[in-house]
């Protein structure tokens, strides 16, 4: 198994829409961050799920390291 690599070391800011399901990627690998495109086959690693509550813009993790996954919670600043 693969441990995630960091794809930045800030988060994306990104516009998700209410009610829609997202799949951040959580190995690093990813061509479309900070969403999965399915690069994290063979890592033992998987994207991880959510549904937008609002429309809005929200902070997703960009080191991979971040204790809220997906969100960013600041973790960034100690790597």
């Amino acid at each position: 198994m693969d441990g995630p690599i960091p794809a930045q070391k800030e988060p994306y800011g990104v516009n998700v829409e209410a009610g829609k399901r997202y799949f951040w990627c959580a190995c690093g690998r990813s061509a479309s961050q900070p969403f999965c495109d399915g690069s994290h086959k063979g890592t033992g690693l998987t994207p991880i799920p959510f549904t937008a509550e609002a429309t809005e813009e929200v902070w997703l993790c960009g080191c991979k390291a971040t204790g809220g996954k997906p969100f960013c919670d600041g973790t960034h600043n100690t790597l």
